[in-house]
């Protein structure tokens, strides 16, 4: 037996990911023993802030846990306050929230694309650093990023941490000139879009399949964003308030982001798993553009997440210009809502994932306990047996840079928001 060698390497490029942690990989005889992703990241404890607070003041405290995906929050924290005072939004109110929400999944959708995973697919360290050859590529993804970033301006105020959402509603509706001139904007970036679905798919993307259980929402008149029963590709199909009967959460000693399992087992939650899903539900444009590549869904390779995030863009340009087509100013933005003491629950697509949320509310609409489950945190087991594959895939006998990179394109590809699933990377290689 050769003597362990210990190494440990700084990863400084993983600023690309929100949070800090690292990768320890234990090696014996060619294949990893022991695989741990240290998520270190302090607990941030925003489900005990929440404790005692009026739920007037929920939706923009959790809008606080993101700066990329404060919709999802507000979205499903609006649900399951509106669900324990039954009360019933209007259609203006749901078309809008879609709308709120396709502007969520195109920045969040475009930043991953151009800003996170292009740079590891193409070779550079950085977005900066590929600006020089790709300048196209990165200013698309930039303007792309504003477009969806100026949706959720439209309804909450400001694009991050937005402050216009209450339960019943919106505080204030757009004025019909600017969701006309909105409307216009959209379809001037619709071209760019569909081509991007095209790029990306035509891209030579690493061949890694792997076995895995998709779970996501499925509705049954539309692709899924804030509404529908949570359903998996090996038959889940369950009310949101049943979540608790099938996923368990448990606390890892290595991490201080909580893994969560289905049945015992990993899972994937996010836009491959939502794809592969759902994919007769997006529009028939979006998946007419797709079909003109070779590229097919449902897929088991985890790096085609990429491409699912370049589809699910399609859709949510395509939903947010139907909305804004169909725009008129209502008589109220909101209704009015009642409070009452009970649980409710709410359960959004952000765009990494499922985000579920569950409230008890005292009768003066306080809150009592809270508990919220990210979507990182659900894939957190499912990461590290992706790494775990991916790591003996290109063989451990690789320089620790190789394997230390390819670890974080495998990471990366997740889209990990590891500050919201704390309630990278440094790399330490065992051998022995």
């Amino acid at each position: 037996m050769s003597e362990r060698r210990d190494v440990s390497i700084n990863v400084p490029v993983l600023a690309r990911v929100e949070g800090e942690g690292a990768m320890e990989i234990e090696v014996r005889d060619g294949h990893i023993t022991e695989l741990k992703l240290r998520i270190f990241e302090p607990p941030r404890l925003f489900e005990k802030f929440l404790e005692g607070r009026s739920y007037r003041e929920v939706p923009d405290i959790v809008a606080r846990i993101c700066g990329i995906c404060p919709v999802a929050y507000q979205m499903s924290a609006a649900h399951a306050i509106e669900s324990i005072f039954g009360a019933r939004i209007t259609p203006w109110v749901r078309e809008m929230r879609r709308l709120f929400y396709c502007g969520e999944w195109i920045e969040s959708h475009a930043l991953h694309i151009h800003l996170l995973a292009l740079p590891d697919f193409l070779g550079y360290e950085s977005a900066i650093a590929m600006a020089a050859d790709h300048p196209e590529e990165v200013k698309r993804g930039l303007r792309l990023q504003e477009l969806g970033n100026s949706l959720v301006r439209l309804l909450g105020a400001r694009s991050v941490h937005p402050v216009g959402v209450r339960a019943g509603g919106f505080f204030h509706a757009p004025r019909a000139a600017e969701m006309a001139a909105k409307a216009e904007e959209c379809r001037a970036a619709l071209p760019e879009v569909e081509a991007l679905v095209r790029w990306v798919a035509a891209l030579d993307l690493p061949d890694d399949p792997q076995s895995f259980t998709s779970v996501a929402l499925r509705h049954p008149d539309e692709y899924a964003f804030n509404e529908g029963r949570i359903v998996s590709d090996d038959g889940l199909d369950i009310d949101i308030s049943e979540f608790h009967q099938h996923f368990q959460e448990s606390h890892i000693p290595h991490a201080n982001a909580l893994h969560c399992h289905l049945h015992g087992k990993p899972y994937l939650v996010g836009p491959l798993a939502r794809v592969n899903l759902n994919y007769m539900q997006l529009p028939e444009a979006v998946r007419a553009n797709l079909e003109t590549t070779s590229m097919r869904f449902p897929s088991n390779n985890m790096f085609h997440s990429a491409l699912a995030r370049a589809v699910e863009l399609h859709f949510a340009l395509l939903e947010a210009i139907r909305i804004l087509e169909n725009y008129t100013v209502p008589d109220s933005p909101y209704v009015e809502v009642t409070p009452r003491a009970g649980i409710g629950y709410g359960c959004t697509e952000a765009p990494r994932g499922i985000l579920w949320h569950r409230y008890e509310l005292d009768a003066q609409g306080r809150v009592v306990q809270a508990t919220i489950v990210p979507p990182t945190s659900q894939n957190q087991a499912r990461i590290e047996e992706d790494l775990r594959r991916s790591l003996e895939a290109l063989g451990l006998d690789q320089p620790d840079d190789e394997i230390r990179l390819r670890g974080e394109t495998v990471i990366r590809n997740y889209d990990p928001c590891i500050s919201c699933a704390t309630h990278f990377l440094k790399v330490n290689i065992k051998r022995e």
